[in-house]
């Protein structure tokens, strides 16, 4: 029946009637990734990051204007033919406001405006329009008009048709989400008076007259970009002899307190001198030159400004995200440094003990599916040990011939039971229901001990208050890029992080590769538990809970094959992120508990959660803002606060190398594990976390193994030459 369903799914495979779909577990965190990265990207665009040109024509020649034009008023109409420089009335006053709205600034204006019952002009650039729709919202609301002064202000004499078109559209649709309202006012970034129109601005002008705008510039300039005080404003600003004017001023750029006393007194002085303060068409007696904008148009401008707000926000968070993970990175490593320093000094004192010597002949309890190729190593690096040791390997239903190997082996003190596949706890319970001896070391059937490794991991067990050890477990195949990047990552993320919670008396994790066990403490908790696919975690945790003191030896050194391909780590790691957010949830009682179990459950937990499952969660946020810094700036202040956190990490990386007597050779993939790998790890934890939220259950996956780590000769393991059968490449 099997095979005929396998036949059948071929053909439909074949006929192309069948489609891989991809996972919801895998979909959903690219579509996070993508929606960030065009948030950020929009966010770029908006703040003038992304197509900013910020180039200034020089002077040019003027032979191509017309005469009228450089002879004629500010608001320059050249619609349908026409050809004409219009000027202010005398006694009339038009107020413009150039580069907002600026959160700060333009409200004050506003209220300046509405306090001398006044109205202006207020040529908004789209970037700003963008980000404070409200404000734009009060404009027209207050009864002024807002006109077009581009998208990202830049000068459109060295721009084409192209551009000019996205430049005026892009304003145009903020304005419209912002207010509902076109307008067909337009003032050029750079502008200055009508007489400064030259054969280079002319052609625009002239262009943006054929798409229906009125170019509005000024013939009084009150300089208050400059900052020359409230007075010199004023006396700038006020025209002579009664005559009308277009005033140009400032409510964005920078600090325009000066502007918003100067017009404070500014405004009262001349209305007593007769002058009137109304927008552009006010003053002219036209038809306004705002229209209501509705229909598709109105939820185009809408569901933009909806968007630039929801890019700011997210970027917002991001922030501080990365305010927060840059924290707790720097906080963690400084911890790791100090702690780790603090146990290597007291368990490397001459006259440190445990207690009395553990000498007792102990169990070894291995594990063991599928492992042909790796359990020959396993079982003689054992029988190798400088410490009396019963090994029992336990065969879950192996069809490799396992179990066959380790029997034909017949070495002394080594017992194979066997049982149907039931998973790694079953398994090693099975095995501490046959073991001769109290104390229980267990190991993973792919790993191999040095001589030592025994006696130094049991060692701890002369405090009667220790229920279990740690011990340290290292990458035997370290000889390939992936491999380096978890060698780098044992001895400095697990290793280090082993020293500091050992200090803090919550050691969150009994590596599978190498761990003891008191009997008398793991037969009152249940033994293993399968209730989580990281029983390892979750049997440590339940030992805190009960009372039980657990400790690292860094001296027990195992030495296991780690993943070959990215496909093999992924599955590894999922495995271990979901699993110890099974464990968490499953100890969250421990924060409210007494004793040994609430100190665990208030300290332990809360590292546990933040430096397992929260930190790398957010640690691409440094590799995300370092890719934006880069393309959009600033770009030597990111580079440079990149390389600081590289910096720390290579400190601490180096610190940890030392403890481990580890080659500082293997330290120069560090920048480009930091730069892939990490990513890596973030989209498996992403994964963790949808997995979790949506109810998902996950399966144990068997990795496949090649069998390279060998048996040690001495201090460290040698690796035998592979065939590429053996190998698959990294992909």
């Amino acid at each position: 029946m099997a095979s005929r369903t396998r036949r059948h799914g071929a053909a439909r495979s074949a006929r192309g009637g069948f489609r891989r779909r991809l996972p919801l577990r895998l979909l959903l965190p690219l579509l996070v990734l993508v929606a960030l990265a065009a948030m950020l990207m929009l966010r770029g665009y908006v703040h003038s990051e992304i197509l900013a040109d910020h180039r200034v024509q020089p002077p040019a020649a003027t032979d191509k204007v017309p005469e009228k034009i450089l002879e004629g008023g500010p608001v320059i109409d050249v619609r349908g033919g026409r050809t004409e420089g219009l000027s202010v009335p005398d006694h009339r006053l038009v107020l413009t406001f150039d580069d907002g709205p600026d959160p700060t600034w333009t409200p004050r204006v506003l209220d300046v405006l509405k306090k001398h019952d006044a109205h202006a002009v207020f040529f908004v650039t789209g970037t700003m329009a963008s980000r404070y729709p409200d404000l734009v919202k009060r404009m027209v609301d207050e009864g002024h008009e807002v006109g077009l002064h581009t998208f990202n202000h830049p000068d459109l004499s060295f721009q084409s048709t192209k551009r000019i078109d996205w430049e005026l559209s892009q304003n145009q649709l903020a304005i419209t989400g912002a207010a509902g309202v076109r307008t067909s006012l337009f003032r050029p970034p750079y502008s200055s008076f009508a007489d400064a129109m030259d054969n280079k601005s002319w052609p625009v002008t002239e262009y943006i007259g054929s798409r229906g705008y009125i170019t509005v510039v000024n013939n009084t300039d009150s300089e208050d970009w400059k900052k020359p005080g409230v007075r010199e404003i004023i006396r700038r600003a006020t025209p002579h002899g009664g005559k009308g004017a277009i005033v140009l001023m400032h409510d964005s750029g920078g600090d325009r307190h000066q502007t918003v006393q100067a017009l404070d007194e500014f405004l009262p002085g001349l209305k007593e001198k007769g002058y009137e303060f109304d927008n552009l068409t006010e003053a002219l007696d036209a038809p306004s030159a705002m229209t209501p904008v509705t229909g598709a148009e109105l939820w185009k401008g809408k569901a933009w400004v909806f968007l630039v707000q929801a890019s700011e926000k997210i970027t917002d968070v991001l922030v501080v995200g990365l305010a927060v993970i840059g924290t707790l990175v720097i906080g963690r490593f400084g911890l790791m440094l100090l702690l780790s320093g603090v146990h290597a000094r007291r368990v490397r004192r001459k006259r440190f003990s445990w207690g009395r010597t553990v000498t007792e002949p102990v169990t070894v309890l291995v594990p063991a599916y599928n492992e042909a190729k790796c359990i020959e190593n396993t079982v003689r690096s054992l029988v190798a040990s400088d410490h009396p040791v019963e090994v029992i390997v336990i065969d879950d239903g192996s069809t490799d011939g396992t179990a066959r190997i380790v029997e034909g082996l017949g070495l002394p003190g080594v017992r194979v039971i066997r049982q149907l596949n039931a998973g790694k706890p079953a398994a090693l319970n099975r095995g501490l229901a046959n073991a001769r001896h109290d104390i229980i070391v267990m190991m993973d059937g792919d790993t191999v001990f040095e001589p030592s490794t025994v006696r130094e991991l049991v060692q701890p067990f002369g405090d009667p208050k220790v229920g279990a050890v740690a011990g340290n477990a290292k990458v035997g195949n370290k000889d390939s890029l992936i491999g380096a990047w978890q060698h780098i990552e044992y001895v400095m993320g697990f290793n280090l992080d082993r020293r500091m919670y050992d200090v803090l008396g919550c050691m969150p994790t009994i590596p599978g590769a190498v761990g003891a066990f008191r009997r008398s403490a793991l037969e009152p908790i249940g033994g293993m538990s399968d209730d989580t696919l990281a029983e390892d975690t979750d049997v440590t945790m339940a030992l805190h809970r009960a009372g039980w003191r657990v400790v690292y030896a860094e001296n027990a050194r195992a030495w296991t094959e780690a993943p070959e391909t990215v496909q093999q780590l992924w599955s590894q790691r999922y495995r271990w992120s979901y699993g110890t957010m099974q464990a968490i949830w499953k100890h969250r009682r421990a924060v409210i508990e007494k004793g040994h179990s609430g100190r665990f459950g208030r300290v332990g937990l809360p590292f546990v959660s933040l430096f397992m499952v929260l930190a790398p969660l957010l640690a691409p946020l440094i590799d995300v803002f370092l890719l934006y810094g880069i393309v959009f700036g600033p770009t030597e202040k990111t580079v440079v606060a990149w390389l600081g956190v590289l910096a720390i990490q290579a400190v601490c990386a180096a610190y940890a190398f030392s403890l481990d007597r580890e080659r500082m050779t293997h330290l120069i993939s560090l920048p480009l594990q930091q730069i892939l790998y990490r990513q890596l790890m973030y989209v498996v934890l992403l994964q963790s976390w949808i997995t979790a939220l949506t109810g998902g259950r996950l399966r144990w996956q068997k990795l496949r193994r090649t069998g390279v780590v060998e048996a040690p000769g001495g201090s460290v393991p040698r690796q035998r030459s592979r065939s590429s059968d053996d190998r698959r490449p990294v992909a």
